[in-house]
This record gives structure tokens, sequence and C-alpha cells, in this order.
């Protein structure tokens, strides 16, 4: 709104007036107000004036009157912003304050507290150097970051590696070594091949076709589901990928055809089975390939750091886990068909709707064939690379090139794959100080206190293995995330295995499957939790009731028949 000041009397105005009557004595001059309809008249004490005497008594006036206005203008708007500030629904009164977007205070402040205290407060050992110890400290805080989430894990742990190099601790290029590591580029370049499963439509085809052929009852719809996430699982690494891109939206829209809802009591009559069958039977799928999951080459990566070389991994990896993992896949159905049995037993209308989508998705597509016989080349490559002297990320930098020139993918969606950089970031902070850590002699501090301690019990290494194990499972509860368990832990785990006479491939591929399987203990346990928990067909307490029970089977699934398999094919 304008100001009433900038609406004042202007002096042409005034002067036409003035121009348009002559000069007599005692006239009157009629002048009006415009902030009031009302004349103001001016006396004229002399019977002749002149022009220019005129207008200066008529500049003097509209300069008096001019005042009055601003005057009263600058009450009105006092008045205004008091009444404004006075009242709380006014606009600018109203106006929230920005909320703060920063660092979680407490997580924080926990989290920087843990390091301070290890640095400042604990007593040094005497075997360990005030390098080692530092940085020790800067990565526990790194690691209670990662379980109480002040910032984001990638952010929080960029600044974990920026205070290692301002501290001193560690120079630049030490403290950035890890981002040329083999492995995580590997992982890396897994998120795109997921992404180009899901953009040319691959998976759900080969997981449709599935439930097509398995599908005329529940139970056979959930073994149909299951083998076809472990078919793809080794050329798509990420289980939330294919929990999200694949199998959630067609489990989906097979209990929404059969009347099951998220979130209502019907969920029990389809949806909720198949979404915990799913959920469960992933860990085993994850576990029997190398390439399953991201974890599974970054535990690998971490075994060589400390000199356990498993030779010919993605063939040794898959020869010790293939029995106890299908054992697992074929026995994980059947259970919560018992633990949590569906109300619909049958679903002969699976097959139709499976054949529906088929007819709708049309003939397989030139980016399809194009991403399978990628995807074989990789495999086969991965497979044959020890003999042929290709590294695994070279044979995956391979089948993204291909990708790439054939336009299945573009470089935008490899941008827009920010899990993939988010991964890139913290998994290379993590490797890189878990490394230092060895080099500086932490972690061979750590392994030979924790020897001792075994020793004055006089446990055999069996019964050493058995402790381990089941610790490193149970303390996922407190992590939200299997690779961020696996950069805190795994290491430190690994060394007390070795200290304890644990043989070195067996206590590093035992520690691997381990864990993916605790990956579907809480809601929170992975990604993949998340996804199938956020569909609304299970609830909570139901989530953790099932988390644990089909750990206690897995369990004695791959301890009974896994110690047996791999003592039979020399694991020990």
């Amino acid at each position: 709104m304008e100001s009433s000041i900038l609406k004042a009397p202007r002096a042409p105005v005034a002067s036409q007036a003035l121009l348009s009557h002559r000069c007599a004595s005692n006239r009157k001059l009629s002048f009006a107000s415009p902030s009031a309809s009302r004349t103001v008249a001016i006396p004229q004490s002399s019977s002749s004036c002149s022009f220019f005497s005129l207008r200066k008594d008529a500049d003097l006036f509209l300069l008096s009157h001019t005042k009055r206005v601003f005057r009263s203008t600058s009450r009105k708007v006092s008045a205004s912003a008091s009444a404004a500030a006075a009242d709380p629904a006014s606009p600018s009164a109203s106006a929230p304050s920005t909320p703060w977007q920063g660092a979680k205070p407490l997580p924080f402040v926990l989290s920087v507290a843990v390091g301070v205290i290890l640095r400042f407060f604990v007593p040094k050992p005497a075997a360990v150097s005030m390098q080692a110890w530092q940085l020790l400290a800067i990565f526990l805080s790194t690691i209670t970051g990662l379980v109480l989430s002040p910032l984001p894990v990638g952010a929080w742990a960029f600044l974990g590696l920026t205070t290692s190099i301002i501290s001193g601790t560690l120079p630049f290029a030490s403290a950035f070594s890890a981002f040329t590591n083999e492995v995580i580029w590997l992982i890396v370049i897994s998120f795109f091949f997921a992404r180009g499963f899901v953009k040319t439509g691959l998976g759900d085809r080969i997981a449709t076709i599935f439930v097509k052929l398995l599908g005329k009852s529940t139970l056979g719809l959930s073994y149909g589901l299951t083998f076809s996430e472990a078919l793809i699982a080794p050329a798509m690494p990420s289980t939330t990928a294919r929990a999200g891109g694949v199998f959630l939206p067609i489990i989906q829209s097979l209990s929404l055809s059969a009347g099951s809802k998220p979130r209502d009591p019907s969920a029990k009559k389809l949806g909720s089975y198949l979404i915990q069958t799913q959920f469960q039977a992933a860990g085993n799928s994850s576990a029997l390939f190398l390439t399953a999951a991201a974890q599974n080459l970054l535990c690998l990566k971490l075994a060589e750091s400390l000199g356990v070389i498993v030779s010919n991994p993605w063939i040794s990896w898959f020869k010790a886990a293939s029995v106890p993992a299908l054992a697992g896949l074929i026995a994980t159905p059947l259970i919560l068909y018992k633990l949590s049995p569906p109300e619909i037993k049958d679903t002969p209308e699976a097959p139709a709707i499976a054949e529906k989508k088929l007819q709708e998705m049309g003939p397989v597509t030139k980016n399809e064939w194009i991403m399978m016989a990628t995807m074989l080349l990789a495999v086969s490559l991965w497979v044959l690379g020890d003999k042929i002297g290709i590294p695994s990320v070279v044979a995956a930098m391979l089948g993204l090139s291909v990708l790439l020139v054939m336009g299945v993918l573009n470089w935008d969606d490899c941008l827009s794959e920010k899990s993939a950089w988010d991964t890139l970031a913290w998994f290379a902070v993590l490797v890189g100080m878990a490394g230092q850590l060895t080099s500086l002699g932490i972690v061979q501090w750590m392994s030979d206190s924790v020897a001792k301690a075994l020793f004055s019990f006089s446990l055999s290494w069996p019964k050493a293995l058995g402790i381990l194990q089941a610790s490193y499972f149970l303390i996922h509860y407190l992590f939200a995330s299997q690779t961020g368990h696996v950069g805190a832990l795994y290491s430190a785990f690994l060394a007390m295995h070795l200290a304890a006479g644990v043989p070195g491939v067996l206590a590093a591929l035992a520690l691997a499957y381990n864990t993916n399987l605790f990956g579907a203990l809480t809601h929170y346990s992975s990604g993949q939790a998340a996804v199938y928990y956020g569909a609304g067909y299970v609830e909570l307490p139901e989530i953790f009731k099932t988390g644990v029970l089909c750990a206690l089977c897995n369990c004695i699934i791959w301890v009974a028949v896994g110690l047996g398999w791999w003592k039979f094919i020399g694991l020990y």
C-alpha cells in the first residue's frame, strides 16, 4: 500500500489555482485538502498582490500542510505496527522460526564424547602408540555416530575423516587411500547393475515367470518368489533394490487381488505371510553368492587386510555357502507357514494374474536381452577371473561400459544412484580407518587381549567360535545397517577368532555369512527390512518375534548343516 506521504499536495496544482484568480483586497484563496473534504481559506490583507508574492504564500501553505499529513501518517503507521505486534494472529507476529537443520544435538554430543573420553581420560596401554590411540578414539566416535545418527552416514563419516587429518593423526594421502580400493568400486558398480535390472524390467519379468509356474498354492507362490530372488541375486547385488524394485510390487499386487490389504485385519490372508517369507529368506539368498550383497565383498577385503586370503573368492564363497544356504531357502517358507500361517492356502488366481502381467509386459525387449547378456558376461568373468587374470572390479567395469554404450543405462542414471555414491564415501572412510588401525597395531593389541581372556577360561577354538559368532550376531540389535556393522566390527571380531585359534578362512566366511543372516532381525536391521515393514502388512511385535525365531532356526541350520559341510570340503 502506498503511504499517504506520497500523495501530498503538489505545487503545480496550487499554482494553477492561483493563476485562475485576480489579486484583490480582502479576497480569499481556497485550497482543497487531499486528506479531507474541506476547504482551507487564506486571507489576503493587501488590496493588490503580485504573482510572486501569491506563489510564495501558497508554497508556505503547502509545506505546512505536508508536515501535518506526514505527522498524521506516522502516527497511523506506529499504531498499526503496535497493533500487529500485540496481535498474535497477524502474519508478521506468527511467522514460524526456521527449525534447526544441522546435527542432532544429543547424538552429536554423545558420539563426540565417546572419542574424547577414550583419548583424554582412559589411560593409554603401553603397547599402543599415541597415534594409534588417537585414531582409535576418532574411529569409535565415528562408529558411535553411525549407531546414533547425529548426521547422515556419509556426512558423519566425512567429519571423522576430516578430524583425523586436522588432528594430525593421519596424513591426507593415508586418510583417502581407501577411495581407490577395488572392492569399494565393485560395490558402487553393483548398485548400477541393480538399477539396470529395475529400469529394464528384467527382474520383474523373472519373478513373474516364477509366480506363473509355482503360484497355484500360497506355499508354492512363496517358493516361486524365494527362488526367483536367489536366481537374480548374484547379478543384482543389493537386497534393498531387489526388495523395493522387484518383489514388493509383485507381493502387493498378489495380496490386493486376494483381498489382503495393508494395515487391516485382512493382511493375515496372504500379504503378511508373503512379506515375512521374502524378508527372512533374503538373508540366505544374499549369503549364497559373493556378489549378492555389497557387504560380502567388503568382508573379504577386510579379511585380506588381516592376512586371511580366500583363493578364487567367487567359487570358494559359493562352494562353502551352497548347502546351508539352500537348506535355509527350502526351510524358511515351511517354517513361516507354521509360525505365521496364511488364511488363504490356495491361490489359483495367481498364475492367471502373472500371465496377464506378462502379456502386458509384452515380449522381451532389446534392453532386457542386453541386460541378460551383460550380466552373464560379468558373472562368467567373476567365476573365471582368477584363471584368466581379470579382477572382479575390471569385469564389473566392462559390464557397466557395455550398458552405457548400448543405452541400457545413461550417465544420469549413474549420477542419480545416490546410494552408490554415499556408499563410496562412508565405506571408504571406514575401510581406510580400519586398515590404518591394523597397520598401527590396534587390532593386534585387541585380539591379543581377547585371546588372553579366552585362554583364561580354557576354551577350545570351536567353543570360542560359537561365543564370538553369537556375540557378533546379537550386537546387530544396535545397528541399522549391515554394511555399517561390517565396517565397525568385522575386523575386530575376525582378529579375536584368529587369536583364539579358529582357522582363518572358516572364521572369515562364517562372520560374512552371519552378516547376511542378521539382516532380518528387526524392522531397522537392513535396507530391505525398512522396505518390507513399510508395506504395512506386518505389525512391529510380529517382526521382532519372527526375527528371533527365524534367527534360531537359521542358527540350527547353519551349525548343523554348515559345519558338517565345511568339514567335508576341508575348511577345517
